[in-house]
């Protein structure tokens, strides 16, 4: 699958941000039929950072959600920074 089709667009919210500067993760919106080896690939092809792990979600209002871990050698703010987040 394209990576743009995997990663729909991240999320700017409070927890986002939270868990951005604690935890070194972002939280993308993803395609329901991606997997989670599917998204890393895609992630660390569309920002050539390395990716330690993926969780994924459904929400409530069935869209997919993706909490990206990033490698500590690449911050997860400057991907932020990057995408025009921050």
């Amino acid at each position: 699958m394209d990576p743009y089709t995997i990663i729909k667009n991240p999320l700017a919210t409070e927890k986002s941000i939270r868990l951005m500067e604690s935890e070194n993760k972002l939280i993308f919106v993803v395609n329901k039929k991606a997997d989670r080896q599917e998204i890393k690939q895609a992630v660390e092809q569309l920002f050539k950072a390395k990716v330690d792990s993926v969780n994924t979600m459904i929400t409530p209002q069935g869209e997919k959600r993706a909490y990206v871990k990033f490698n500590a050698a690449t911050p997860a703010m400057d991907i932020a920074t990057q995408m025009g987040l921050m």
